[in-house]
């Protein structure tokens, strides 16, 4: 739990300086609260309520900020993480 904590802190300070929607950050912090689970688009779509493709952008956003990656694989199945260190 404490290096968690210890890897939220970090990661937030990181990135202080990058300007995120209320969706990002929703997202985020709950990727770190103990999200189950690959983060995908439509569960991104359905934790934050809007659509597939506000999904997508918000995650192409984080994608070019340094703040996700996708993960191996792809097609219907794409997941996405956070990247902890740079």
């Amino acid at each position: 739990m404490f290096a968690g904590v210890l890897s939220k802190a970090e990661f937030w300070e990181r990135h202080r300086n990058k300007t995120l929607n209320d969706r990002q950050t929703t997202v985020l912090n709950r990727l770190f609260d103990g999200f189950e689970g690959k983060l995908t688009s439509s569960k991104w779509a359905k934790l934050t309520k809007v659509s597939q493709d506000t999904a997508s952008r918000d995650i192409k956003d984080l994608i070019e900020k340094g703040i996700l990656r996708q993960d191996e694989g792809g097609g219907r199945s794409t997941s996405y993480s956070v990247v902890l260190h740079e």
